[in-house]
């Protein structure tokens, strides 16, 4: 199924679409979400939920809105509720703006479904306490948010990070994944979990 990928706000966060014919997922939505709403009229599509890796402000600013426009539930990790009230989900940390608030529904680990595509929510804890990753095995993709990128790693150096609960997400987690999986990362371009797991210079095969 096709994913579209839209860097959005002032950290040109990636927001996704993945869709079918009809319905279609949101994953984060950093920022105006104006093009992600012309894409789902463009393409006639319904928008049935949107996902949300973690609760960092920089993922979480067009929520709101496009959540008023579509009428789709939001759907994030328990896990980083802690972050709710910090100014690591609201925003206004570092002159940048606020957060519009949104409710939200509780994502769990395990076994999901969307528009008939199944999914597995993997706990991928480090980078925030709650940090999830959105894995679609038919489509052999998974949405890792900030935990893994294109030759790197998330940063640990916010209130809830934890290096070495990240290690874990990215070696013990995400990288059990086939090699031929498509990362769709938080931010920058696109990987596989093979090329990640070869040259990532953090946390490679090649190193002792």
């Amino acid at each position: 199924m096709p994913v579209a990928v839209f860097p959005l706000g002032p950290l040109q966060a990636n927001s996704h679409i993945l869709h079918g014919h009809t319905q279609a997922i949101v994953v984060d939505v950093g920022g105006d979400p104006a093009p992600m709403i012309k894409y789902l009229h463009t393409h006639q599509l319904s928008l049935t939920a949107i996902c949300l890796t973690h609760r960092h402000f920089d993922h979480l600013y067009g929520v709101a809105a496009l959540a008023r426009e579509t009428g789709a539930p939001v759907y994030v990790s328990a896990g980083d509720d802690p972050l709710a009230e910090t100014e690591s989900a609201k925003g206004g940390m570092w002159g940048f703006p606020l957060v519009e608030p949104f409710e939200s529904r509780p994502l769990a680990p395990g076994k999901a479904s969307f528009n008939g595509m199944e999914c597995e929510v993997l706990a991928t804890p480090g980078h925030t306490p709650g940090g999830i990753s959105l894995y679609f095995p038919s489509e052999k993709i998974v949405f890792t948010g900030d935990s893994l990128f294109y030759r790197s790693l998330g940063r640990t150096d916010f209130p809830g990070g934890d290096q070495a609960q990240l290690m874990h997400s990215v070696t013990e987690v995400l990288f059990k994944l086939p090699g031929e999986t498509v990362v769709y990362p938080g931010h920058g371009p696109l990987s596989t979990i093979g090329d990640e797991r070869a040259n990532n210079p953090f946390c490679g095969e090649f190193l002792p």
